[in-house]
């Protein structure tokens, strides 16, 4: 007989109502009010009917029983106070099912559909595939060595191949996986459940720390004057003192066109290798290693600098006054 697929799914949930005969009315009434719905999402996903897909009405039935602490139509064996929790888990579930379709229905309308899960079906090939890159950079992130910054690639151990390797692999599975629907069983069900939040939960602390990164590195990133063959690729810190031989801090070096130089590696580390968070920007990135180490820094001159400072840098037309005998000098 050709069944539509209301008429499927009418008959699957008349099967499965039969099957739950052994329960109390008010469970078997709360695990059958959203079932045509679920039914429905998984026709839509295709992949054959739905005895195919879910099993026939009483081993799902079976299953639905046992999430609300019966087997088979009578209470699990469990002390009763814990049959009585699983029943009331099982009501709540019903309730908070029902307030999530409510705002289905009502969230639908502002993208144009009777409801937003119509409109976010339509998003799942989307998703396949950013689960699946979710998933080879959480690969590639427990593989790396976090010497190096991982990037936006799934660069385990700093290869390429294998970057787009695990990228391919982690798409291609998703896309597979996403086909097959949802899992019948009540185990894999949750382990996808598991693992999809995990991935969320990843992507988001994965965004703030692009983007914290972003912020930390906003001074180092615009221009570069350090080639592979440039005299200056060994220099890892900058350090500039006044005429009176103290050390500036906070010092930012421009071109004669405005461009910022950006010279060394922007980190400072204690004697022990630990990272140490850098105060001010500028240079020096590290004043406690400077080579020349005066009473005193100086902070750097504030404002717009200006030709003919008798502290600045010397000009073509300027002299620079002596460092004093007692001060130490750069190169001195």
């Amino acid at each position: 007989m050709n069944l539509t697929a209301q008429d499927e799914i009418a008959v699957y949930v008349e099967g499965v109502r039969q099957a739950l005969g052994g329960l109390p009315d008010t469970v078997r009434d709360e695990l059958l009010e959203d079932l045509p719905e679920h039914l429905a999402e998984v026709l839509a996903e295709g992949g054959g009917s739905l005895h195919e897909r879910l099993g026939p009405p009483d081993a799902y039935a079976a299953e639905l029983s046992a999430s609300a602490g019966f087997v088979l139509g009578q209470p699990a064996e469990v002390p009763g106070e814990q049959s009585r929790i699983a029943a009331t888990a099982a009501r709540h579930r019903a309730r908070i099912n029902r307030v999530l379709q409510r705002a289905d229905e009502r969230a639908g309308p502002a993208l144009g559909y009777s409801r937003a899960s119509e409109f976010l079906t339509l998003l799942r090939p989307a998703w396949w595939v950013l689960r699946g890159y979710l998933a080879a950079m959480a690969v590639a992130f427990m593989l790396h060595d976090h010497d190096t910054p991982l990037g936006l690639l799934p660069r385990a151990g700093g290869d390429d191949f294998t970057a787009m390797f695990l990228l391919t692999l982690g798409i291609l599975g998703s896309i597979w996986l996403g086909r097959q629907g949802r899992p019948a069983a009540r185990w894999p069900r949750r382990l996808l459940r598991f693992g999809t939040a995990f991935l969320v939960i990843f992507a988001v602390a994965g965004f703030f720390e692009v983007d914290s990164a972003a912020q930390r590195d906003r001074y180092y990133d615009q221009v570069s004057y350090v080639d592979p063959g440039s005299p200056y690729s060994d220099v890892r810190d900058v350090f500039v003192y006044d005429g009176q031989g103290k050390l500036l801090v906070g010092v930012q070096l421009y071109d004669q066109s405005g461009q910022p130089i950006r010279l060394g590696d922007p980190n400072c580390w204690d004697a022990e290798g630990n990272p140490v968070p850098i105060a001010n920007p500028g240079y020096p990135y590290c004043p406690v290693l400077a080579p020349f180490q005066s009473a005193e820094p100086a902070a750097a001159p504030s404002g717009e600098p200006s030709t003919g400072s008798s502290t600045g840098p010397a000009g073509d037309g300027d002299k620079q006054q002596p460092a004093p005998a007692t001060a130490p000098t750069p190169g001195g």
